[in-house]
């Protein structure tokens, strides 16, 4: 497998895989391509096929990560991808070997992915972990659930915050969406929304988590992009137009 890092050098001429295809994000490639170069020198990996296709993982220390888990001395994966015509090929498993090999060589205690209780968009699958050695160790309302490889039994094992499960901190009414820079859709389709926003009755408020502090203090495992509403969560996948419109159209009517 021919696996390109991007790294400072190579990170403006690369793309990045998951949006390869897409028209509509260019500002969410360049703002995710902004993001990356804070993030590399803090230790983040973004490893991929050398091939146009998505093909890639990214990993972070924990410490350094944008996700309120506690997990001192492992390996965050933030995404890990395959797709299409490249599935079945062992991509995956060996990106993620490059992962725990590179965990492994700092003296980590071990690797930890959020996924859920069954397949999410925009999450990772579960089963595939657990296939590959990896167990669930924490959970988080309403389904999102941490696994985790330890290199040794008797480490510690990576938990939630109690902020990631006790959910909004206040009642509110309306839509809440909360996203950072780490995908590059999200931002772009935030832009799609504002007419939607702009002619809803209904308060629809979008947040960007613009730093690490942020992110890990957030009330919600997943800090890319989590929607709420009336204070309770929703879904974590990215919505287009028409989702935000079913939304706002399913509250009038209540």
């Amino acid at each position: 497998m021919d696996i390109i890092t991007i790294d400072l050098n190579n990170l403006i001429k690369e793309h990045i895989c998951c949006a390869i295809d897409s028209k509509t994000s260019a500002i969410g490639i360049a703002a995710k391509k902004e993001w990356l170069k804070d993030r590399i020198p803090e230790g983040l990996k973004f490893k991929k096929l050398n091939a146009r296709g998505k093909v890639f993982i990214e990993y972070i220390p924990v410490e350094k990560g944008w996700l309120p888990i506690k997990a001192k001395g492992y390996m965050l994966i933030n995404c890990h991808w395959v797709s299409g015509s490249f599935k079945g090929n062992g991509y995956g498993s060996e990106l993620l070997k490059e992962c725990e090999d590179e965990a492994k060589s700092l003296g980590m205690k071990g690797i930890v992915v959020l996924t859920a209780n069954k397949k999410k968009p925009f999450l990772s699958d579960k089963s595939f972990y657990l296939k590959s050695g990896y167990e669930v160790v924490d959970s988080a309302p309403p389904y999102f659930e941490l696994v985790a490889k330890r290199f040794e039994n008797d480490a510690e094992l990576p938990t939630f915050t109690d902020s990631a499960k006790k959910g909004f901190p206040e009642e509110i009414k309306g839509i809440d969406i909360f996203y950072t820079a780490q995908c590059p859709f999200t931002i772009p389709y935030i832009e799609l929304l504002k007419p939607v926003i702009l002619s809803s009755d209904i308060s629809v408020r979008t947040h960007q988590i613009k730093s690490r502090e942020e992110a890990q203090s957030h009330f919600c495992p997943v800090t890319t992009y989590s929607v709420f509403i009336d204070g309770k969560f929703h879904t974590q996948e990215i919505l287009t137009p028409k989702k935000l419109e079913q939304i706002i159209y399913k509250i009038q009517a209540q």
